[in-house]
């Protein structure tokens, strides 16, 4: 798998990890939104791919990974029943490195974990070039150590920092552990 795809995927995982350090803390808000700080992302890092199958379209610019996908950068770890990779060619293929990540689509329950961070979902999605993260599901589950988030939709925007978490027409739930506060 090419290089830079691979490196993309890897900066969306950690992207994440960032985001989940940084809680929201208005529990009675029907959507969270907080700014990160500090985002920091790292692509000095090798990165492993697993899957049951791949299969590269050259013609439509994808490569999709079936069954069990299980992609893995430092204690980062992402884990999928799909992913998908769209890619622009600019005059090269996914598998020569020479193409240029547009999208990375994850669907199928979705796990990503780092360090003491989880987050679940039914599907998500990595817009290399707007730089969102979009986490979706019938329950979009965030966790850092004992304090857990849980809405529809969590989206992270990767320029700003910006992340929200939304309701989806029901209510965000927040369980905040005291301890986990920084000492002062």
């Amino acid at each position: 798998m090419a290089k830079r795809a691979l490196s993309c995927i890897g900066t969306a995982l950690l992207m994440l990890a960032a985001t989940l350090a940084s809680p929201a803390t208005d529990a009675r808000a029907q959507d969270t939104e907080k700014r990160i700080s500090g985002l920091a992302l790292s692509n000095d890092e090798p990165i492993q791919i697993e899957s049951d199958l791949l299969k590269i379209d050259e013609e439509t610019s994808k490569a999709t990974f079936t069954g069990n996908v299980k992609v893995v950068q430092g204690d980062t770890q992402l884990q999928a029943g799909r992913m998908i990779v769209n890619y622009d060619k600019n005059g090269g293929s996914v598998s020569s490195g020479a193409a240029q990540i547009r999208e990375i689509e994850l669907y199928d329950k979705v796990f990503i974990r780092a360090d003491t961070q989880t987050a679940t979902a039914d599907a998500g999605n990595f817009n290399m070039v707007n730089e969102v993260l979009v986490l979706t599901g019938e329950k979009v589950v965030l966790t850092d150590a004992e304090n857990v988030f849980i809405g529809c939709k969590l989206t992270v925007e990767m320029k700003s920092g910006q992340a929200k978490l939304d309701s989806c027409g029901r209510r965000v739930m927040i369980q905040l552990d005291p301890k986990s506060r920084p000492k002062q």
